[in-house]
């Protein structure tokens, strides 16, 4: 029941338990905001992105808006623009000249689709459904030649990462298509092949196992020539990196002038290569210009026709936007945002997606003159909300163990109902959602989320946990997970939450923690060797870290090493760090989901996990979905899995719901 308080100062305020709120943001109202755009291209005043249809089954279209304001779907109905290369994929869709190349997820073939036409392969159908799998290209400046990143499965052999060449143009009718030309082959990995303006020269990265993207890459640069399927490259050699520096997104200058991002400075900063291993600041600032390469085709900073050199970074002010004019001069845009991220250039104009607090991202377009204005590409969707209903972030800093400094994103419990704030009973204070970012090199994000808002509007506090070896902070916090994986990140969870608790911000005795993937595995360890948190939820997260060193994908086959030690000479460190080997912590209810295609956190480790709880006699739920991966992109699965974990949460911490939901099944719930 919701009852309506006076009080002797202000508005009226509404009293209902914590959690128990009635909320506009329903898990459907989520589903749809899954539409965001998630990458952007720019080209004679037209402007393309790319969102996901979580209604048709999560598939990536690709949409393009022209100079005249007509926006239309520049891919047929039932075209999936996404690739499976490092599983994670990123980049399967670049422009030239108006024709959209997108790697198909049906077959993984790259395909050419001209306005109006139908998609044409332009690669090989292979011996091995998704054997041959495209990603991150770019066309040279003469539109004859495809230069990409290419990885091969044949179900026998190691799979190789390569980069491919072979012809942009449509096949001749009848004849069948070329098979590539492999032009750089030899490392364990290969990404970024950028071409220069002039179509003479492409520059590259590498790395080799046991490195991870962020931990060291090579930066190579060879001499193109021939064209299409006839291509090969002469003369490559590396230029700049290590195994100690990691170097991301190099791009090529109007003049020539190659440029990448390196952590060298302890920041991931915009460098000119002015010769091997000399590289020379562009602009230093003690930000993050660069991310950590879990994706393809990242881009935070572009160069223009005049030379001058756009970045985007952002600190606790929000997002910058400021331009390296050649003569030395900087200037920058004012943005009110938390962030940009995929910037591409486009004449004199810059495009970027937009990140904010309060609203969904959007896709703009900045004009590099003075006076030039910031236009709205796409508009992020009026939802209608009342802002006094919206949780504003707030970064926290907190003590944690061994003298360590973590970091976090605070959101306070905020609702509204009839225009009046909705506050918890009498004395009460807010159950806490401690969310864990995956990665685990990844970070937190506080650009608006309707996920996270789901929360706050009923009555959750929320912390988002930027642990050691989170990025943002520098390679020197980034590194503070080298070995200590399940150690750093479990302690920073838990100081994060204790120290709210202290702060008499949260109700200690209704303290959750939810996470996926890498975050799944902080969450079980926290619940299993810690006495901190009531109730958990693991989505598809790492149970056993041995089985994870033998079953996972090439990409992180070996980012183990580096977590937690070699495998399997340290074999005894991988099962002392494990979940499953502290069975006997397991006293807390726990909801597990998890996709049943997953290749990068396979179900065995959701199931062992599960069976374990079962023999103990752990209150526990377990939600298993069809046709998922890692992560959720069907609408009625994630509909289902945010409603689930709330319902799980209403049982565990004995409040009602204001909405009907879907009941989960929770084995030994008389327990609760």
């Amino acid at each position: 029941m919701i009852q309506q308080t006076a009080t002797t100062v202000g508005p009226m305020s509404l009293r209902a338990a914590f959690g128990s709120w009635p909320s506009p943001i329903t898990a459907d109202l989520i589903v749809a905001g899954a539409a965001t755009p998630g990458d952007v291209r720019a080209e004679n005043g037209v402007v393309w992105w790319s969102q996901s249809r979580p209604d048709q089954g999560g598939r990536q279209q690709v949409l393009r808006r022209d100079p005249d304001g007509t926006v239309s779907d520049a891919l047929p109905d039932g075209f999936n623009a996404r690739t499976r290369v490092h599983e994670y994929g990123g980049a399967p869709w670049w422009v030239h000249d108006g024709v959209v190349f997108a790697t198909s997820w049906v077959d993984q073939r790259l395909y050419r689709t001209e306005a109006g036409g139908d998609p044409v392969a332009l690669t090989p159908e292979p011996a091995l459904p998704h054997g041959l799998r495209h990603a991150d290209g770019g066309i040279t400046p003469d539109g004859a030649t495809l230069i990409c990143v290419r990885e091969s499965h044949d179900g026998g052999s190691p799979v190789r990462n390569e980069i491919v060449a072979f012809s942009a143009r449509p096949p001749v009718l009848g004849v069948a298509v070329a098979h590539p030309a492999v032009i750089v082959t030899g490392s364990d990995f290969v990404a970024s092949p950028r071409i220069s303006r002039d179509g003479r020269r492409v520059a590259w990265l590498t790395w080799n196992h046991p490195q991870m993207p962020w931990d060291g890459t090579e930066l190579w640069v060879g001499d193109l020539h021939g064209a299409g399927s006839g291509s090969w490259l002469e003369g490559a050699h590396r230029v700049a990196g290590g195994v100690t520096e990691s170097l991301v997104q190099p791009e090529w200058g109007p003049d020539g002038s190659l440029y990448v991002v390196s952590d060298r400075s302890d920041w991931w900063n915009v460098y000119r290569v002015a010769g091997t291993d000399e590289l020379v600041p562009v602009h230093p600032v003690a930000a993050e210009v660069g991310m950590p390469a879990w994706v393809f085709g990242q881009s935070r900073y572009v160069i223009s026709d005049d030379a001058t050199v756009w970045m985007t970074f952002s600190d606790d002010l929000g997002a910058h936007l400021i331009g390296v004019r050649a003569d030395g001069s900087i200037r920058e845009i004012g943005v009110d945002a938390v962030a940009l991220m995929q910037l591409r250039a486009d004449g004199r104009r810059i495009v970027a997606l937009v990140t904010e607090r309060s609203a969904e991202r959007w896709v703009a377009s900045f004009g590099v003159g003075e006076s030039d204005p910031v236009t709205v590409v796409r508009a992020g969707r009026d939802l209608g909300l009342d802002p006094a209903g919206l949780s504003m972030p707030r970064h926290v800093t907190f003590p944690s163990s061994g003298g360590r400094t973590a970091h976090g994103w605070f959101y306070p419990p905020a609702g509204v109902l009839d225009g009046e704030p909705l506050m918890g009973g009498d004395g009460e204070l807010p159950p806490l959602v401690t969310k864990i970012h995956g990665g685990p090199t990844a970070g937190a994000d506080p650009s608006f989320s309707l996920g996270v808002q789901f929360w706050t509007s009923r009555g959750f506090a929320v912390v988002d946990v930027d642990y050691g070896g989170s990025t943002g902070y520098g390679r020197a916090y980034r590194r503070l997970l080298d070995g200590a994986w399940g150690v750093v990140d479990v302690e920073d969870a838990c100081a994060a939450a204790q120290w709210l608790a202290g702060e008499g911000l949260v109700d200690r005795s209704r303290m959750a923690i939810t996470g996926g993937s890498a975050g799944g595995f902080t969450v079980l360890a926290a619940l299993a060797t810690r006495e901190v948190f009531a109730a958990g939820a693991s989505h598809y997260g790492v149970a056993d870290l041995g089985a994870l060193a033998r079953d996972t994908h090439k990409f992180e086959a070996r980012y183990l090493d580096g977590l937690v030690g070699r495998w399997p000479q340290d074999e005894d460190v991988y099962v002392e760090r494990s979940p499953l080997s502290h069975i006997d912590g397991f006293d807390k209810p726990l909801i597990v989901l998890q996709g049943l295609e997953d290749e990068v956190v396979p179900p065995a480790q959701a199931e062992m996990i599960v069976n374990a709880l079962r023999a103990k006699g752990i209150p526990h739920a377990y939600l298993s979905f069809e046709g998922e991966q890692h992560g959720f992109r069907i609408a009625a699965n994630i509909v289902r899995a945010l409603t689930a974990e709330l319902y799980f949460y209403s049982r565990v911490f004995g409040f009602s719901l204001p909405d009907e939901v879907i009941p989960v099944e929770i084995v030994f719930a008389e327990k609760l």
